[in-house]
């Protein structure tokens, strides 16, 4: 649990203290409830683990599936109106920021056909996803990838990545250094060239 609240502090300037960020980040209860959502959810116990995932989403504004796989120190800021679908894969690290999609392509379209299906994206370690980003679809967005605001993303995405647009496009790579660098800029604000 320190390390988790320690790459929160990390990340967010706004964060003061460790209890500040357990009493208030709706990101952090969300996480919270997944884990135990997922629990009853592995278990096969899927009516618990819905009310569960639905009770978060009541209390945070963020819906994540129960079946979704989170990797540790996932960081949603703000997080209000995040959807994380059912088969979602998020690695280590990841921040999302509020309004985003991890969503699929067409659920409602011949939904038994999608059961058991992966229809959601990956996320690999240390991506950053901007608020109002949609990603779509079982793509996976490479390790260390910004996917900037209001992006739309349906195509797979290489590691270092910085994908802006609509459709998103990479328009560069980001400083390869390891330090967390929101929605892909540096400190000097402009994103490191191909």
């Amino acid at each position: 649990m320190n390390d988790f609240l320690e790459s929160i502090m990390h990340r967010d300037p706004a964060a003061k203290s460790k209890i500040s960020i357990i009493l208030t980040y709706p990101g952090v209860k969300a996480v919270f409830f997944h884990r135990i959502a997922n629990f009853f959810s592995v278990a096969k116990l899927d009516l618990i683990a819905r009310i569960i995932s639905q009770f978060s989403r009541f209390m945070t504004g963020i819906e994540i599936h129960p079946g979704a796989k989170i990797g540790k120190n996932l960081f949603i800021d703000h997080g209000m109106g995040v959807v994380i679908g059912e088969t979602s894969d998020i690695g280590d690290n990841v921040t999302i920021y509020h309004m985003a999609t991890l969503g699929g392509i067409a659920p409602s379209i011949n939904s038994d056909n999608q059961r058991d299906v992966k229809r959601h994206p990956t996320l690999k370690d240390n991506v950053v996803v901007g608020s109002g980003a949609q990603i779509l679809g079982p793509v996976v967005i490479g390790k260390n990838a910004k996917v900037g605001a209001n992006a739309v993303v349906t195509k797979d995405v290489e590691e270092n990545a910085v994908m802006v647009g609509i459709p998103a496009k990479n328009v560069g790579q980001i400083n390869k250094g390891g330090k967390f660098t929101p929605y892909g800029i540096d400190s000097t604000g402009d994103a490191e060239d191909k």
